[in-house]
């Protein structure tokens, strides 16, 4: 046996682990055509031919170093498996598969079944989930109904709704839509836009020549002209969410990849295990004629290699090669890549081109003469975020940017403290924990690292690892604790005691005076935790109970937009410019919830995009003590993104701040990513906000946090608030007098200009 190339490795394996479906869909390609090989297989795939699945899979992934696999649970429909049987071959997978390259799971279903039980198993174990809609519920009516008839829509939407939970946004991947060109396209897709899906995905009805795509009759549009009406109107909403298709057709407009098989010549990398353990090619084969998917190969008895050099995947690989002469003659064929090779079958051959040649080529030639115009994120392009951050209305895409760039930044820092430490100790084995969790629920450690403190403690900590002590390290048990108690999983970790108290970020604090100093064991168990060291024993249950003296759960602000941590227990918030509150009474945490919610409804009704941007942005609000003066202050700490401190005040005052100290954040983050000040020309500019000239820097912060409030005082005045026109004014002349100074140097940057000359052109639009 000679050893495949390694640009013949399979990278997506389709696993068929229930074989049979709750829906009868007349358009199905796994029940409804040619192939009939279903009739002849077991149902469910067994715990053998999964195990050996498995094995293949993860042989192929060492034997090739591939640094990462997809495998996406299929059918007929995944969820019949139930829960208890779903959780078993997931744990098989990330044990098998996992062990040797990064596993990506997916799963796509109906989705009739879904349920929290199902959601909450697939986000243990990091599922992303697909779901088919053919629209609204008249389009959805014509294909995606029960055997008896009956509408699956209500079910359908159910799941979606399910999906859009923040517990679970994440695992969604999208929406799948089979094109019925009797449905209105601009009605299909206002009705798939309208459920908020991440991507869309549109699938051309499976056919050949043999059996042509049904083009009923008095119909009015072609597939491409169907397909030509939705791209038009996504134009022109602005891109409003990925969809497939077109980006697969505006990359390869551009010699990209087309990242689907239905078009483009990008290689063919995957390979189908049937619920028998047969290897099979593309379900898409099975309208084709029956057998036409087989390879004559099992998972006991072939490994992928083999799979992968077969001479059924080879002809579906042959690039533009493998192509009619035809094909390989038109202009389109580098987009087209003869379209999906199933649509080219023909009288016992596959060398024809497809039966949607016409169709397809109608829309390349139409995205071709009519290109979008470039209004979404760009993550590439600088300009694209400075343009982006500085719109006065607020943008979430933006930043939801900064987020994901937080996010690596957070965990390159947690990484840099990770690999200085010697090995063994409870640093150590915190660091492992948390790999571990992040492997098995990236969720949870997403959420915890999250927290704007635990940047703030790691950032700390290398400071002081570098000046050669390693004082905090082993705090990295306490953010992996709480990683494992916000996912469920039982975990046993020694964790550092300090000032009497064990602190779990974003979960709550533990009173231990008889630690003092020092350290103790946190067991997370079903239901709470337990404490335990020397001559102390503690138990919590989950949200309430057990030792409740020592126990001071981290609590939350709640609206019902937004979700924020009350932070008065982080050791690390004490990085403000004023010092943090104690513990806060419950009146006194009480009486905070009533003004922030109050404060948001505020910040809803006047300034909404920026509500928007709060709610993508903002994770934690921490109580300040007042100054000698009294009055309403706020804060934001440089290496904090998502943290506003702020001493106690009313609605609309908070209101204000939050909107303020929110600028700061972003602009933080901001210059995490982007120079926008030249630090070879160090410059002091006065202004009129401050007595003392300060530096380049912080004018460019005030600017852009002043721009802000002064669009609040803005609206207030417009709405005749007593007082707004005048505070209006002191923002605005403010912002314009920095602006006019700050121009004058040269102390920027080009990004770090633009960003000037964008909020400069808005602010100097408003009346005086």
């Amino acid at each position: 046996m000679h050893p495949v190339p390694a640009r013949a490795a399979l990278t997506e394996f389709v696993l068929k682990v229930h074989a049979r479906c709750d829906l009868a869909c007349d358009h199905c390609y796994i029940y409804e055509h040619a192939d009939q090989s279903w009739r002849r297989r077991p149902a469910r795939m067994t715990s053998e031919v999964l195990a050996a699945a498995a094995g293949r899979i993860a042989e192929h992934a060492a034997a090739h170093q591939l640094t990462d696999i997809s495998v996406i649970l299929h059918g007929g429909e995944p969820l019949l498996l139930g829960p208890v049987r779903m959780r078993d071959v997931l744990a098989e997978l990330r044990r098998v598969i996992g062990a040797v390259t990064r596993l990506r799971i997916g799963m796509q279903t109906n989705g009739v079944l879904l349920s929290e039980q199902f959601c909450d198993l697939l986000a243990e174990y990091d599922v992303s989930v697909g779901v088919s809609l053919d629209g609204g519920r008249a389009a959805n009516d014509l294909h995606r109904r029960f055997r008896n008839g009956d509408s699956s829509y209500d079910q359908a939407l159910r799941a979606l709704a399910l999906l859009r939970r923040p517990a679970y946004r994440r695992l969604w991947s999208g929406l799948l839509c089979t094109v019925d060109i009797r449905n209105d396209p601009v009605g299909v897709y206002e009705a798939l836009l309208a459920q908020q899906p991440p991507r869309i995905d549109f699938l051309l009805p499976h056919a050949n020549w043999d059996v042509p795509p049904p083009r009923p009759r008095g119909a009015t549009i072609s597939y491409g002209g169907w397909l030509r009406a939705i791209y038009d109107r996504w134009c022109a909403d602005g891109r409003p969410v990925p969809v497939r298709l077109y980006d697969s057709l505006l990359s390869t407009a551009t010699g990209g990849p087309s990242g689907t098989e239905m078009l483009g010549l990008d290689p063919v990398d995957l390979a189908v295990i049937e619920t028998d353990g047969e290897w099979e090619q593309a379900d898409s084969l099975k309208t084709a004629y029956h057998g036409a998917p087989a390879t004559g190969m099992t998972v006991f008895s072939h490994p992928a290699d083999e799979v992968a050099a077969s001479p059924q995947l080879a002809r579906r690989r042959a690039g533009r090669s493998g192509l009619a002469d035809e094909c390989r003659r038109c202009p389109v064929v580098e987009q087209c890549g003869g379209g999906l090779f199933a649509h080219r079958y023909r009288a016992g051959r596959f060398d024809h081109p497809s039966v949607y040649c016409t169709d397809l080529k109608e829309l390349i030639v139409h995205v071709r003469e009519n290109p979008p115009a470039p209004v979404r994120l760009d993550t590439g392009s600088t300009d694209d975020l400075i343009d982006r951050v500085t719109t006065p209305t607020g943008d979430r895409l933006a930043i939801e940017h900064l987020v994901d760039a937080q996010t690596a930044i957070v965990r390159a820092l947690l990484r840099g403290v990770a690999d200085d430490l010697p090995p063994g100790g409870a640093a150590a084995d915190g660091w492992a924990a948390l790999t571990e969790l992040d492997r098995r629920a990236p969720g949870s450690v997403a959420r915890v690292t999250a927290h704007p403190y635990v940047r703030v403690w790691a950032v700390d900590c290398l400071a002081g690892m570098a000046a050669g002590h390693r004082h905090g390290v082993d705090y990295l048990g306490s953010i992996a604790a709480a990683a494992a108690i916000d996912a469920g999983v039982p975990l046993t970790l020694t964790v550092p005691v300090r000032n009497d108290r064990l602190h779990l970020p974003t979960i709550g604090t533990v009173l231990l005076p008889e630690v003092g100093d020092g350290t103790a064991r946190v067991h997370v168990e079903k239901g709470g935790l337990r404490v335990t060291g020397d001559d102390v024993a503690v138990a919590i249950r989950a949200g309430a109970g057990g030792d409740t003296a020592r126990w001071q759960p981290t609590r939350r602000l709640v609206t019902s937009d937004v979700t924020v941590l009350l932070e008065d227990g982080d050791p690390h918030r004490e990085c403000h410019r004023l010092p943090a509150t104690g513990r806060l009474a419950d009146a006194d945490a009480a009486r905070w919830g009533v003004t922030f919610a109050t404060a948001w409804e505020i910040i809803t009704d006047e300034v909404p995009g920026r509500a928007e941007e709060l709610g993508a942005g903002l994770r934690a609000l921490v109580p300040l003590r007042r100054s000698g003066g009294g009055v309403s202050e706020a804060s934001t700490a440089r290496q904090a993104f998502g943290g506003v401190a702020a001493t106690e005040t009313d609605p609309g005052s908070l209101a204000v701040l939050l909107v303020h100290e929110f600028q700061h954040s972003k602009m933080n983050a901001l210059l995490d990513i982007v120079d926008l000040v030249d630090s070879a020309r160090p410059t002091s500019v006065v202004v009129g906000w401050r007595p003392d000239p300060r530096p380049a820097e912080a004018v460019l912060h005030g600017i852009y946090a002043h721009a802000a409030v002064a669009d609040i005082w803005r609206i207030r005045a417009d709405r005749r608030v007593d007082g707004a026109l005048a505070t209006y004014r002191r923002y605005r002349d403010w912002t314009i007098e920095a602006i006019t100074a700050l121009d004058r140097t040269d102390a920027l940057t080009p990004a770090g200009s633009r960003l000037l000359r964008r909020i400069a052109h808005c602010v100097t639009g408003w009346p005086s």
